[in-house]
C-alpha cells in the first residue's frame, strides 16, 4: 500500500522470531524453515524502506553499505531471538559483493571483505525476555513479581476452571502422541499453549509422526485455538495492567525509539528489536488493537512465526530541513507471519481512534497510557526489590515514615543518620588518640608511609587508601 505526499523520516520494527524446535525439548534452536523466514521478512523491509529503489524509502537512509549510525537493532539473550534477529538483518542489509565491500590501503593493494562482503550490523541485549525460547511458562523470562502473580491469577478464575473440565477428554485422547514428553499431570488444559507448540513443531518436521486419526488439521486447529485463550489470558486482563508488563516494556522502548529519531534530526533511522509473541500479546491489549471490529479476532491469537509490528514515523511536510513536532506522524501496522511482497503489513489504527495515523503528540500520549520505562519505573510496578531493583527499594525508615519524611529523634533535631555519623567520629577519635598515647609510651614514632618506598613491605599504609573510583 502506497501514500502519496508522505515522507517517511524512520521505523521501529518488532519482530518474532522464525520457525523453531519445540519448547517442551529444550534447548530451542532456529530451524533453516525460521532462517528463510526471518531473512524473507528483511529482503521485504528492505524493498520497502531502503533499497534505491523502494516504495516507501526513509529519506536519507543508506541504500546499499549500513550507515551504523542510522540503525539500531536489539534482542533479549536467547539463542532463537538473537539469530533470528541476524537473519533478519542479513536480508535488511545483504553482502554488497566485491566492488563496493573492497578497500583499498595505501600502498594500492586491494583487500576484498570475506563472505562477498557480508555486512556487520551489532545486535544490543535487552534484559527482558532473556531464555523466553527456553522456558514454557509465558511469564518465565519477566521476572517481573506483580506480573507472576498477576498471572497465575488466571488459573483461579471459573474461565480457566471450566475449559480445564471440559476438554479434560480431549487432551488425553492425545496421550498416545505426546507421552514420552508430558506426564498424565500435565496432559491438559494447563498446557495448552506447551502442547500445540510440541505437536505444531512435529506436523512441520517430523515425518515419523506415526498416522492417526487423532492427528489431525482439525485437531490441530482446535489445540490452536484453546492455546491462543490460554497465553492471551496469561498475557493480558484489562483490570490488572500489570499482567501486560511486557507489552508496557516494549511502548516505552518504541517511544525510545523513534523519539531518538525526532531528537537526533534523523541521525537515527531504523530501529529493529526481535521478541517473544508475549509481547505482542500484551501490547494487542493495552493499545486496543482488540477492540477493532472485522479482524477476526487477529489480535487475540499467538502471532505466527516472523510477524511483525511496525511503527512508520511520516510527514507530509517538507522532510529537510527535518519537520517540526507537529508536522510528525506515526502509523501502525501488522502483519501475521513471514512478510513478503505477496504478504504485505496492514495498517490498523491505535488506542481506540478512527484514524491510522496519529499525531506524534497523540501517539506519544497514547502510548504513555500504559509504557513502563527504565529500571525504577519496572521495579516499582513489579514490586522487586531485590538484584537490580535493590537500590530502587524503599529502606525501612522511608516505608515507615513515608515517602520523603526523615525519621528524627525527638526533640533534638538531628536526625538518626546524623547521630549515627557523630557517634562514630567520637569513637573513631578516641581509639587514635589511645593508640597514639601507646606507641609514644612505647617509644616508637610515627612516620610517613613513603620512607617505606624501597623496602620489601608493600601494603596499604594507614591513612593510604590505594583505590580508585
Amino acid at each position: 500500500m502506497t501514500y502519496t505526499a508522505e515522507t517517511i523520516l524512520g521505523v521501529y520494527i518488532f519482530s518474532r522470531h522464525g520457525d523453531r524446535t519445540a519448547k517442551s525439548t529444550p534447548p530451542a534452536n532456529l530451524t533453516d524453515l525460521g532462517y528463510r523466514q526471518v531473512f524473507t521478512s528483511g529482503t521485504y523491509f528492505r524493498n520497502r524502506y531502503i533499497d534505491s529503489g523502494a516504495s516507501s524509502k526513509i529519506v536519507g537512509v543508506n541504500s546499499d553499505i549500513v550507515k551504523q549510525s542510522q540503525i539500531t537493532s536489539s534482542a533479549p539473550l536467547d539463542t532463537v531471538l538473537m539469530n533470528s534477529a541476524q537473519a533478519f538483518l542479513q536480508g535488511l542489509y545483504p553482502p554488497v559483493g566485491s566492488s563496493l565491500g573492497s578497500d583499498t590501503l595505501r600502498n594500492g593493494s586491494v583487500v576484498q571483505p570475506p563472505l562477498d562482503g557480508y555486512q556487520l550490523i551489532p545486535i544490543q541485549t535487552v534484559t527482558s525476555g532473556t531464555g523466553s525460547e527456553d522456558s514454557a511458562w509465558l511469564q518465565g523470562s519477566s521476572n517481573c513479581a506483580q506480573a507472576l502473580a498477576s498471572s497465575n491469577g488466571y488459573f483461579s478464575t471459573s474461565d480457566y476452571n471450566d475449559l480445564l473440565l471440559k476438554t479434560g477428554d480431549f487432551y488425553k485422547s492425545l496421550t498416545p502422541l505426546i507421552n514420552g514428553t508430558f506426564g498424565p499431570e500435565d496432559i491438559s488444559y494447563k498446557s495448552a499453549y506447551t502442547i500445540f507448540d510440541l505437536l505444531n513443531v512435529a506436523s512441520v518436521h517430523n515425518a515419523s509422526l506415526p498416522d492417526s486419526p487423532l492427528f489431525t488439521n482439525s485437531t490441530l486447529s482446535q489445540l490452536r485455538t484453546l492455546a491462543d485463550h490460554h497465553e492471551f489470558n496469561l498475557a493480558y486482563n484489562s483490570t490488572a495492567p500489570i499482567r501486560a508488563i511486557a507489552g508496557s516494556t516494549l511502548a516505552a522502548q518504541i517511544l525510545q525509539g523513534l523519539n531518538n529519531t525526532i531528537v537526533s534530526q534523523g541521525k537515527s533511522r531504523i530501529t529493529v528489536q526481535f521478541g517473544a509473541y508475549a509481547s505482542f500479546q500484551s501490547f494487542f491489549g493495552l493499545a486496543r488493537l482488540t477492540t477493532l471490529a472485522d479482524t477476526n479476532d487477529a489480535f487475540y491469537g499467538i502471532p505466527d512465526y516472523a510477524s511483525t509490528m511496525t511503527f512508520e514515523l511520516f510527514t507530509t511536510a517538507e522532510a529537510s530541513p527535518f519537520p517540526a513536532v507537529e508536522d510528525v506522524q506515526v502509523r501502525f501496522l501488522f502483519h501475521n507471519g513471514s512478510t513478503s511482497e505477496a504478504s504485505t503489513p496492514t495498517p490498523y489504527p491505535l488506542f481506540g481512534q478512527a484514524s491510522t495515523a496519529l499525531s506524534w503528540t497523540d501517539f506519544q500520549a497514547g502510548m504513555n497510557n500504559f509504557a513502563v520505562g527504565g529500571q525504577e519505573a519496572w521495579c516499582k510496578a513489579c514490586g522487586n526489590s531485590t538484584g537490580v531493583c535493590a537500590r530502587a527499594a524503599p529502606t525501612s525508615s522511608e516505608s515507615g515514615a513515608g515517602a520523603g519524611s526523615t525519621t528524627r529523634d525527638s526533640g533534638n533535631g538531628i536526625s538518626k543518620p546524623a547521630a549515627g555519623v557523630i557517634g562514630a567520629m567520637v569513637t573513631l577519635a578516641v581509639i587514635l588518640a589511645v593508640e597514639v598515647a601507646v606507641m609514644l609510651a612505647a617509644g616508637l614514632k610515627i612516620v610517613r608511609k613513603k620512607k617505606f618506598a624501597s623496602g620489601e613491605g608493600n601494603g596499604v599504609g594507614v591513612g593510604h587508601d590505594d583505590r580508585k573510583v
